[in-house]
């Protein structure tokens, strides 16, 4: 290698391994600060390592009612969301990448078009309302059944596939659905992977739907119950902050348990994830590279 060669090199190497530091230390530091007690974390000079070691932070998160309950749902919303979306969406690509399909530029741009325009949050919830979705599990899991999104990476994905192999396949007697299950699935496993792990992060972090459209509190998913409890400790400290100076030692009691109660919260709503996307990291890129390109 030239000189200019090795200096490139070493630059694109220095900036991948500064990115990298952006990436990891933040998380070091919030896993040291929320197995770190609260009231030494306040006083400041926890990075990347505890200092007096707890784990009073996750006690206090596990004792909110409804929590166990709350990981359950997430767990099945995930599971079951991610299985339906990504096998639904699998469909609807296979079916749009089919040059015989009957109205089929029509179909497509109808599809397309519902990603560019929104009724809004109004009509949205009066929809769902009618249809009964509303504080019911399947809320979290029949709206999203399906992302135009990932239809067109999978469509993509799926045009790669050389005509040749369904050929082959017709020609010794299988059907769409036997080419589509024998065929078409197995060699998609990239794309799969990585159109499973965009659902599966989606429904494990959706709050928002528990919060909107669910009442009953047994029904609100972990990342919805972890977010009231965090609001909640917010409000109680603003409560007592107006109050007068004689509650400064509940004042500051509250104020250090919600600074540790929000590291832990994030721990927890993230290590699922992370424990699960080195298992898919392979697939995951290679299907978000070959997937979004088209030759």
């Amino acid at each position: 290698m030239s000189k200019g060669e090795r200096f490139f090199a070493f630059f694109n190497y220095f900036i991948v391994i500064v990115f990298c530091l952006t990436i990891i230390l933040p998380f070091i530091n919030i896993f040291a600060l929320s197995f770190n007690s609260g009231v030494d974390a306040q006083k400041g000079g926890v990075y990347f390592w505890p200092r007096e070691w707890t784990l009073e932070n996750f006690k206090e998160v596990f004792s909110q009612s409804n929590i166990i309950s709350g990981f359950y749902i997430s767990v099945f919303r995930t599971i079951l969301g991610t299985f339906l979306s990504v096998f639904l969406t699998a469909m609807a690509a296979y079916a749009l990448k089919s040059k015989t399909l009957p109205g089929r530029k029509q179909i497509t741009f109808f599809v397309f078009f519902t990603m560019l325009f929104s009724g809004g949050i109004v009509p949205y919830y009066m929809v769902l309302k009618e249809l009964h979705l509303t504080n019911s599990i399947w809320v979290y899991i029949i709206p999203s059944l399906y992302s135009v999104w990932n239809i067109i990476i999978m469509r993509t994905f799926f045009n790669q596939i050389p005509d040749s192999v369904e050929e082959a396949a017709r020609i010794d007697g299988c059907s769409d659905l036997a080419i589509f299950f024998k065929i078409i699935l197995p060699m998609s496993i990239p794309v799969i992977a990585a159109i499973s792990l965009f659902n599966a992060v989606g429904h494990w972090n959706d709050w928002f739907s528990g919060s909107f459209y669910v009442r009953d509190q047994s029904l609100k998913p972990l990342s919805t119950l972890l977010q009231e409890m965090l609001t909640r400790q917010e409000a109680l400290q603003k409560a007592l902050l107006r109050s007068s100076s004689t509650h400064y030692d509940l004042v500051e009691k509250v104020h250090i348990t919600g600074e540790s109660l929000k590291m832990a919260t994030i721990v927890i709503v993230v290590t699922p994830i992370i424990l699960v996307y080195p298992f898919l990291q392979k697939h995951f890129i290679k299907g978000v590279n070959i997937g979004s390109v088209k030759e």
